[in-house]
């Protein structure tokens, strides 16, 4: 099976996906919404996620990859389509709302199918170019869906994004019954092992906390770095370049993440990346031009970047053996109740005290996420996986 396949669906996927969170959050802004209903179309990317997480991936598990990445490309253009043929505050709540839904049958498909993708050297390998090809599309998402704004307006702009949805449906169709791997059934050992149980452990827990903050950090920045844009005057073309300017510095230091990891360690790189997104979330409300909103965006990207990819190896890393798939599961789960009730939380505060103290409070949560993988540091529970650790290879067929 080809990864390089999957790794292009999946960015392709990625930049409907990125760009329609610029064009909601402006599209409401046009359509009058406020800072909190901007948070809750923010929170219905996440709804059917949270909800449907391990189901999907037990949908995987037991039918294959191919169904459920055809479903949710399906799911993601139905999402992106109905903007376009309506303008309303209706379609921009179903178009989230969609969006996610199809996504999470998506996403949990993806990983699974890079996961089942050769051993522990091979698959190490495929998820760091998977975060690479991430990072492309975070870097084109974003400006792909300014530039389309101001050269086009919405609707075409939300049309433009729904061709490339469909477009990954259209290469799953035809190609992916040659290339995705087979079914693959349930690990009968793990009959009877509540997901909850994972939670008993302690380095696996604080893992899944620091996704969690890592998350808050880049879905806030995503949604409300458009709506401070706006409140300082800057048009869509620049608020997609600061955006933009963070998807490329995500993509330099995931090159470097595995030298990086190997000589401070995962949870070493962790801390460091929170601190730093801490610093720069701070300072944001304090500047007002486009070159040094563009600076600071790159050193967040520098920070959160690597900070995503690092809470997947390291919740791989203190699994218990033959269930890192449902680590992952109750990883998404976590991060979906964060995308949840994060956005409507820094909504509220935003809608009372204006904008500055969503991105100081922000900051204030990456720092308290630092201060938790610190502990974690200190106990030495980041010795690095890149080093080696002596734990046999999972089976692909558990792995979500």
């Amino acid at each position: 099976m080809s990864v390089y396949f999957v790794i292009l669906l999946s960015v392709l996927s990625s930049i409907a996906h990125r760009g329609s969170k610029v064009l909601v959050s402006l599209d409401a802004l046009q359509l009058g919404a406020n800072s909190f209903t901007v948070g809750v179309l923010a929170a219905l990317y996440s709804v059917f996620p949270l909800l449907l997480a391990v189901y999907a991936g037990r949908v995987s598990d037991r039918i294959g990859v191919r169904y459920p990445i055809l479903f949710g490309s399906m799911g993601i253009t139905a999402g992106l389509f109905l903007p376009a043929l309506h303008e309303g505050l209706v379609t921009l709540i179903l178009c989230p709302a969609l969006i996610g839904l199809g996504h999470i049958f998506f996403h949990v498909s993806i990983h699974n199918a890079i996961g089942s993708i050769g051993g522990t050297a091979e698959r190490t390998k495929n998820f760091s170019t998977f975060s690479l090809g991430q990072s492309i599309a975070t870097f084109i998402g974003p400006s792909l869906a300014g530039f389309s704004i101001d050269a086009m307006g919405f609707r075409p702009a939300f049309l433009l994004l729904a061709s490339v949805s469909s477009t990954v449906a259209l290469l799953a169709f035809l190609f992916a019954k040659k290339i995705v791997p087979p079914r693959a059934g349930r690990d009968d050992g793990n009959r009877g092992q509540g997901a909850f149980d994972l939670l008993k452990g302690a380095p696996l827990r604080r893992t899944l906390i620091m996704s969690g903050v890592t998350l808050t950090g880049i879905e806030l920045f995503s949604f409300y770095l458009p709506i401070y844009g706006r409140s300082i005057g800057l048009s869509a073309s620049g608020i997609g370049l600061v955006l933009s300017s963070y998807a490329a510095a995500a993509f330099v230091v995931r090159l470097l993440m595995q030298e990086l990891a190997r000589r401070f360690t995962e949870t070493g790189v962790l801390t460091g990346s929170l601190f730093i997104a801490a610093s720069t979330y701070a300072l944001f409300p304090l500047l007002s031009g486009v070159p040094m909103l563009v600076v600071t965006a790159f050193l967040l990207g520098l920070g959160l970047g690597s900070a995503q990819p690092l809470t997947i190896m390291l919740t791989y890393h203190h699994a218990p053996p033959g269930r890192s798939g449902e680590a992952l599961g109750m990883r998404l789960t976590v991060n979906k109740i964060t995308q949840i009730s994060i956005p409507l939380v820094f909504g509220g505060i935003g809608a009372v005290f204006g904008l500055a103290p969503v991105f100081w409070a922000n900051a204030a949560f990456l720092l308290a996420g630092g201060i938790v993988s610190v502990k974690d540091l200190r106990e030495g529970r980041g010795s690095s996986v890149s080093r080696g650790r002596d734990t046999p290879d999972r089976d692909p067929r558990t792995e979500r």
